[in-house]
């Protein structure tokens, strides 16, 4: 076995980090949020060839798919996003009555494997704390390490550019907050955030699909984050709307990019 040196260990994480850091400072498209929306996004812009980038800011991706339902680690899709949990090997049961369940801790990893072996980039404990815009377009990110915004300590940030950002953050929206609060309107009703509302599975995983859109130049929201944004129904443990999502927003981004 190898002698193992402690310091040389350092290095060779620091040397990897860094020069990926420098080759993703400037992508196609950076995604705040890796939850199921957020993942399949990613893989399918990354299989078509663009550079992509996801920001997570807690340890582990998956957002609120991880938790299944209560913490049962099971989920609910139906027949029309099936096909997006077939694409990358999760396994489903059929339960009657139009539903299928499959294991969320598969889910997640499996999502998640499938978007970095196409080619898209994760980095994990890092959140997102504002956005740049330059001629009323938002043109990259601005970032810091998640434990320094918990911890409130003034760090000044590091920016990351893209032709496309999208805010998968789910409930909390915090993309969209961001530019309301610089920026102004939004490609809302009101110009602003509508705000979550109460669950109502049947009408938001409709809407979750409707809402996936463009709401301010190179911005886009997907998942949990387009119902709030647009004043929808939260779900629950039912995440076909999810995967719906993120599959439509790859297919209009790819007709920009």
């Amino acid at each position: 076995m190898t002698e193992i040196d402690d310091v040389l260990v350092t290095r060779k994480i620091v040397e990897r980090y860094s020069r990926e850091f420098q080759e993703l400072a400037d992508v196609d498209v950076i995604i705040a949020g890796a939850g199921p929306a957020g993942l399949t996004t990613a893989r399918l812009l990354a299989e078509a060839g663009k550079k992509v980038l996801i920001l997570e800011k807690k340890l582990a991706p998956g957002g609120g798919m991880w938790g299944g339902g209560m913490t049962f680690p099971i989920v609910v899709i139906q027949p029309a996003s099936k096909h997006l949990l077939d694409a990358v090997g999760i396994r489903t049961e059929d339960a009657g009555d139009g539903y299928y369940t499959a294991d969320s801790i598969e889910c997640v990893t499996k999502l998640c494997a499938a978007a970095l072996d196409a080619g898209a980039k994760l980095w994990n404990a890092i959140s997102v704390e504002d956005v740049m815009i330059r001629e009323n377009r938002v043109t990259g990110v601005v970032i810091n390490w998640a434990a320094i915004t918990v911890a409130g300590l003034h760090v000044d940030p590091l920016t990351l550019g893209a032709k496309v950002v999208i805010d998968a953050t789910g409930h909390d929206s915090e993309i969209c907050h961001v530019i309301q609060r610089k920026a102004g309107k939004l490609d809302t009703p009101s110009g602003e955030i509508e705000g979550e509302k109460s669950m109502w599975a049947e009408i938001g995983e409709r809407t979750v699909v409707e809402n996936t859109r463009e709401v301010y130049p190179g911005v886009y929201v997907i998942g949990m984050a387009a119902n709030a944004v647009m004043g929808a129904p939260r779900m629950g443990p039912i995440f076909g709307g999810m995967l719906l999502s993120g599959e439509k927003a790859a297919k209009m981004i790819l007709e920009r990019l």
